[in-house]
């Protein structure tokens, strides 16, 4: 029997409530969101550009290995994306001075362009996927699903 990872009709009652169950399948809706937003509204980009952009807007110039651990993305992935972002000219990447086998990856003013327009169609599936909620349904939502992904945050 082929497995199916998306829910097509009525889940098993001893599923249901289960935290687990209910944070996967929230998951899986914000993914399939993001990668349609992404898909529709991204000019070509995924959601690892977007990581990528984010860590150097924020945290500024970073090796690409240091690019990598920051944002949890595969090294060999980073080189490939970063490329990408390169033959775009949203990035910039220089051989670092101290270490002549390391790149620096700086942004470009396009980048920083792109990263807006891209935290836009972000802003909007935020949006889309918590419209159910209330404004301070969803500030609550966000506090409590925060704790749980801070493995730094003290258990009572």
């Amino acid at each position: 029997m082929p497995t199916r990872h998306h829910q097509t009709g009525p889940t098993p009652a001893r599923l249901k409530d289960r935290p687990t169950w209910l944070i996967s399948r929230a998951y899986a809706r914000s993914s399939g969101l993001l990668n349609a937003a992404f898909e529709a509204h991204g000019n070509g980009l995924r959601g690892y550009h977007y990581r990528l952009l984010a860590a150097i807007e924020e945290w500024g110039p970073a090796s690409q290995a240091d690019l990598g651990r920051s944002t949890g993305i595969d090294r060999s992935d980073v080189t490939a994306a970063l490329a990408e972002l390169e033959s775009r000219n949203l990035i910039e990447r220089t051989v670092d001075p101290e270490n002549k086998r390391r790149n620096i990856v700086t942004l470009t003013p396009e980048g920083v362009d792109q990263l807006r327009d891209l935290d836009a169609v972000v802003d909007t599936v935020q949006d889309e996927l918590l419209a159910p909620l209330t404004a301070p349904q969803r500030r609550q939502f966000t506090t409590l699903i925060s704790r749980l992904v801070d493995d730094s945050a003290p258990t009572q």
